[in-house]
């Protein structure tokens, strides 16, 4: 395979996991950096979160939601910048579900909703 060749399937690699692959159906994620809020949705799941920080941490806040009687569930995974990380999860249709997390050392996070 030739140097130029390996360097676009790095690259396509790269984008791929970026686009938020996920336990289940691939879902939108959000890499942020203090202060930010974020709506996606996508098919079966509804979410809305915001990030701010204080004193040498980040604190994500919000709801999600499952959208579709399918049994699947709404998953909501938080990466903190400091490598630590948290989920929550929505199942049944019209379920809402609150969460609440902070990482301390940290000025970011990665945060993606998905179906599992």
């Amino acid at each position: 395979m030739s140097a130029v060749r390996k360097s676009v399937m790095s690259a396509l690699s790269t984008i791929v996991l970026a686009g938020g692959l996920a336990v289940g159906t691939a879902g939108t994620a959000s890499a942020a950096a203090c202060p930010s809020t974020a709506s996606p949705k996508i098919d079966g799941a509804i979410a809305s979160w915001s990030l701010s920080c204080s004193g040498g941490s980040v604190r994500v806040s919000g709801w999600l939601e499952d959208t579709r009687m399918d049994g699947k569930c709404a998953l909501v995974r938080i990466v903190g910048g400091n490598g630590e990380y948290h989920t929550k999860q929505a199942c049944g249709s019209g379920v809402r579900e609150q969460f609440d997390f902070t990482f301390a050392g940290t000025n970011e996070a990665q945060v993606r909703l998905a179906i599992a």
